[in-house]
């Protein structure tokens, strides 16, 4: 791989922090009725970002600052971060309209995802852990953005749950270092069996807890539910995607020691039973949707568990990521839209807006795994590196694990559609319109997955 040491070659990254320190000086002179200008401002750094990204897919793969690594994977990081942070700039528009501190979330919400993308394109644990950091700490401040009770109480549980498994983290990365005496991803596995596996384990603490997989993922119905919907459409979605692209990157790199595939394989059974059966009970849209990001954790953990054991593993993880964002915030839109966080709330919702719901059974068809949805050919693309890795039965459960998601979807779907009610309240046109869009293209980029697949 080539080496190059040309900040061009990180152009679609300092668009982004451009773009957040470029919003935060402007917003310090606009008055309050104009801060809207910041969230265009960013929204345009996040289209540039995407614009010189495509660019960059185009030429041959090569190592930045010998850190960070420009192939497939941070291709992919790059376009869906930074997508799917323009999806949630444009959601957060009108709500936040007139707000005192509308400059900073757009602000807040570009670190966030600027810590995303490094984190998956960085093959140095020494950068892996700025970019947690950077990731990390806006998104608590988002939390918590609203101050209110609830999402305090949700803000500090993130906040804990990061600080307690970012300090595992450091310690396992400090382990890795002093066993291989490199930061390097390639030195992964060198050194004494035991220290390395302990500091394996730590590495991957951190790496879960952004993904949130078992058992770092407490926080996630928490601040799903404690934070403002905007909030929580974006920490559902876009800490996930460089925390996923880390992982694959982690056990792509691995060199031994023990055996990491089964550690994440199991680790990816039990964190999308544990999310299916806690979505079960859930009247809150909101906290079901956590739930159900927790099971997606799961099913986004087995391409990465069989690494470097299957061919497919790399095309299933970044298919899925892809689909995951699209769909996952296409569902918040609508909950976004709607205003209503009870399942109960959406009863006759079908009849008010037979579009935006339409939207809704999309994705949340989507997320079951229902063709002609992208999630579906994620999941075929999943399944099928799980058994060419030989983990038939990591397969197995994650198809039981798919249908029976069936019925907690539906419990939301089914009061939209009920007969003698009439669904009453004001409707958020433009989040409408989003929800709308998502659904579409979840359902564009399955049906064109073999052109998506070849690019």
């Amino acid at each position: 791989m080539m080496m190059n040491e040309n900040p061009a070659d990180l152009l679609p990254e300092l668009c982004v922090l451009g773009g957040a320190v470029l919003g935060l000086l402007c917003g310090m002179f606009l008055p309050r009725a104009r801060q809207w200008i910041v969230g265009v401002l960013c929204a345009a750094a996040l289209v540039a970002g995407l614009v010189f990204a495509g660019l960059a897919a185009r030429r041959a793969d090569m190592t930045v600052f010998e850190s960070f690594v420009l192939d497939p994977v941070t291709h992919v990081t790059r376009g869906v971060v930074l997508a799917a942070t323009l999806f949630v700039v444009v959601l957060a528009m009108r709500p936040l309209r007139g707000d005192r501190r509308e400059t900073e979330f757009y602000v807040l919400v570009l670190l966030a995802a600027l810590g995303a993308v490094v984190m998956g394109m960085t093959s140095d644990l020494l950068v892996l852990v700025a970019g947690y950091l950077v990731a990390s700490i806006p998104a608590y401040a988002l939390a918590g953005f609203a101050k209110d009770a609830a999402g305090t109480e949700a803000a500090l549980k993130y906040y804990l749950m990061g600080a307690f498994f970012g300090i595992f983290m450091l310690a396992g990365i400090a382990l890795l270092y002093g066993a291989g005496r490199a930061t390097s991803y390639e030195a992964l596995g060198a050194g004494p069996g035991g220290v390395v596996a302990v500091g394996v384990v730590g590495l991957l603490a951190g790496l879960f807890f952004k993904a949130g997989v078992v058992p770092a993922h407490f926080w996630v119905p928490d601040v799903a539910q404690g934070a403002s919907r905007v909030v929580a459409a974006f920490v559902t979605t876009v800490p996930k995607v460089g925390a996923f692209a880390a992982l694959y990157r982690v056990a792509v790199g691995f060199g031994g020691g023990f055996d990491l595939s089964l550690l994440l394989a199991l680790v990816a059974a039990a964190t999308m039973t544990l999310g299916n059966l806690a979505a079960f009970g859930q009247d809150n849209v909101r906290r079901l949707l956590g739930y159900s990001t927790i099971s997606q954790a799961g099913y986004l953990l087995v391409p990465v568990a069989v690494a470097g054991r299957s061919g497919m593993a790399e095309p299933a993880v970044l298919y899925y990521l892809a689909a995951y964002a699209i769909t996952n915030v296409g569902a918040f839109a609508v909950v976004v839209a709607a205003g209503r966080d009870e399942v109960d709330g959406y009863r006759g919702f079908a009849r008010r807006s037979p579009l935006v719901a339409v939207a809704l059974v999309i994705c949340l068809l989507g997320l079951i795994g229902t063709p002609p949805t992208a999630v579906f050919v994620g999941k075929l693309l999943m399944f099928g590196a799980a058994v060419d890795g030989g983990y038939g039965w990591l397969a197995v459960v994650a198809a039981v694990n798919s249908v029976a998601s069936v019925f907690y979807y539906l419990r939301w779907v089914v009061p939209m559609f009920a007969r003698g009610d009439e669904w009453a309240g004001a409707l958020d046109r433009r989040a409408a319109v989003l929800a709308v869009i998502a659904a579409v293209g979840s359902v564009v980029v399955g049906v064109g997955s073999g052109v998506v697949l070849a690019l």
